[in-house]
C-alpha cells in the first residue's frame, strides 16, 4: 500500500459496533471480493470488499472475517482468514501478509489460513443458531454478476438449511454511515491531498491545454502524496461538455473563454474525497460566467446551512429546489410563468439542475446510508449543486464534503479555494 499505516483502532471500533448489533449466539462471515478477469490472462486491479475493509483494514484478496461473539473459546470470537504465503506465488505477485502484519493492521489476534478453514468453520456453525451473511446492498448497485458473496450465501444455505439467516447489510447500512473521529482523520488526509492538487491545477490550466493533460496532473499529484490514486474516474469537462454529468472522455482541448468543470478526489487509506470546481480556462471569469458561478455558490452555501441532524436528504433537495427556483429567476433562467405552470413531479428548475445535490461519502464514493431517514451526527455528505445551461453551452458545479455534527456541520474542504476572487487570484499568479 502507498499510504501510511492506519490506526488499527478504527477497525477494532467498527467490529465492536457490528457485533453489538448481532443477535445472540450468531456468527457473521465476510468475504473479500473476487479477482476479476480482463482479457487473455489479465485481471483487473484488485479492489477489496468495502465491508470487509471497514471491519478489518485488510486489502488482500482471498481473505475472510468470522465474528462469533458467543463462541465458548475466546480466541475464536474474532478470526481473520488469509491465504497462506507461498514462495512461488510471491515471486510472481509479491508479498502476502504474515500473521504479525495482519494482526497489526486489523487488531485481530487469531489468524488462520484459508486452506485450514473448512475444518474449523463447520464446528463453529454447529454452535451457532443464526448466520449473518453479507451482500452488496447499495441502492445504486446492479447485481447482475454472481459475485463471491452471493455464491457463498447459496453454498451456506445448501449446507446448513435449518439455521436462521440474517443480512449483515441491514446493520452495515446504518453503521458505516456514521464516521468516527478516527475515520474523519483519514478522510481529511484524502481531502488535503485533493486540496493540494487543485491548487496545482490552477497554476497549470491555460488555453490550449488538453483535458487529459489535466487528468494526468491530477494522477501525478495524488500518487506523489501517497494516495492510492483517484477515488473515482476524474471528470475533466471543458466548455459545453460540462453539462454531461459523468463525462469521462477527457479528450478535448480547453479553449480561451471556456469554463472547465473538474470533478475529482483522492483515495487515501481506502477513504474517499469528492471535490468539484469550475474555473475559467484563461484565468478570468466573464461577466455572465461570474453571475452564474455566484448563483451556484449561493446554492452551495444555502445547502450547507440546512444540512444538520434531523432533516433528510430528500427534504434538503426539496428546499434547495425552492431556493434554486428563486435564484434562477434572478439570473434570467426562469420566468414566473414557468413556475406557475410547472409539473410538481418535474419542477421548472430541473431544466437547469437535473441531479441530486448530496450523497453519503466514506469508504465508497457513494457510501452506504439512507436518503429517506433523518440525518444523524457523524454522517459525511457531499454538497454539489450545479447549473447547466444548454443555450449558453455552460455547466457549473461546486462541491465540498461535510461532516455532520450535533450542532450543524463541518466543511472538511473549507480551505480549498471556492470564490471567484480566490480562483482568479491563484490563476493570475501562474
Amino acid at each position: 500500500m502507498k499510504y501510511l499505516p492506519l490506526n488499527s483502532e478504527i477497525f477494532v471500533q467498527n467490529r465492536r459496533l457490528f457485533t453489538a448489533k448481532m443477535e445472540g449466539n450468531a456468527i457473521a462471515i465476510f468475504n473479500s471480493n473476487d479477482e476479476l478477469p480482463t482479457n487473455g490472462d489479465g485481471i483487473h486491479k484488485f479492489k477489496q470488499n468495502s465491508d470487509l475493509f471497514w471491519l478489518t483494514g485488510i486489502e488482500q484478496e482471498d481473505s475472510m472475517l468470522v465474528l462469533f461473539p458467543n463462541h465458548p473459546d475466546a480466541k475464536y470470537r474474532e478470526v481473520l482468514v488469509l491465504v497462506r504465503p507461498n514462495e512461488l506465488k510471491e515471486k510472481w505477485d509479491g508479498h502476502r501478509l504474515r500473521v504479525n502484519e495482519a494482526q497489526a493492521i486489523s487488531g485481530i489476534q487469531t489468524i488462520v489460513w484459508l486452506d485450514t478453514l473448512e475444518g474449523l468453520l463447520q464446528p463453529w456453525i454447529h454452535l451457532a443458531d443464526t448466520i449473518y451473511l453479507n451482500t452488496n446492498e447499495n441502492d445504486r448497485k446492479s447485481n447482475n454478476i454472481a459475485v463471491r458473496d452471493y455464491r457463498f450465501a447459496a453454498l451456506m444455505r445448501e449446507k446448513y438449511p435449518l439455521h436462521n439467516y440474517r443480512r449483515s447489510a441491514r446493520l452495515l447500512k446504518d453503521l458505516r454511515a456514521i464516521k468516527s473521529p478516527l475515520e474523519i482523520e483519514v478522510m481529511q488526509k484524502a481531502m488535503d491531498i485533493t486540496d493540494n492538487t487543485f491548487r496545482r491545477l490552477l497554476q497549470f490550466i491555460k488555453p490550449g491545454v488538453m483535458e487529459y493533460e489535466i487528468e494526468a496532473e491530477i494522477y501525478h499529484s495524488f500518487l506523489s502524496q501517497r494516495a492510492t490514486g483517484p477515488a473515482y474516474g476524474s471528470i475533466i469537462a471543458s466548455g459545453d461538455r460540462a453539462r454531461t454529468l459523468h463525462y469521462v472522455e477527457n479528450s478535448r482541448e480547453c479553449l480561451d473563454g471556456e469554463l472547465i468543470l473538474m470533478d475529482f478526489g483522492a483515495e487515501y487509506g481506502n477513504y474517499c474525497a469528492d471535490l468539484t470546481r469550475t474555473v475559467p480556462v484563461n484565468g478570468k471569469f466573464g461577466r455572465r460566467q461570474k453571475t452564474v458561478y455566484n448563483a451556484c455558490l449561493h446554492l452551495h452555501h444555502y445547502a450547507a446551512s440546512i444540512l444538520k441532524p434531523g432533516i433528510t436528504i430528500n427534504d434538503c433537495a426539496e428546499k434547495i429546489g425552492d431556493e434554486a427556483t428563486v435564484i434562477f429567476q434572478k439570473i434570467g433562467l426562469l420566468r414566473k410563468s414557468d413556475i406557475k405552470n410547472e409539473d410538481p413531479e418535474n419542477r421548472a428548475y430541473r431544466k437547469y439542475l437535473y441531479h441530486g445535490i448530496s450523497h453519503h461519502l466514506g469508504v465508497d464514493v457513494h457510501d452506504l446510508g439512507t436518503r429517506t431517514e433523518p440525518i444523524k451526527a457523524g454522517m459525511v455528505f457531499t454538497i454539489e449543486p450545479g447549473i447547466y445551461i444548454e443555450e449558453e453551452q455552460m455547466g457549473i458545479r461546486i462541491e465540498n464534503n461535510f461532516w455532520v455534527t450535533k450542532n450543524g456541520n463541518k466543511d472538511l474542504m473549507k480551505n480549498i479555494p471556492i470564490t471567484v476572487e480566490e480562483i482568479e487570484a491563484l490563476m493570475k499568479r501562474s
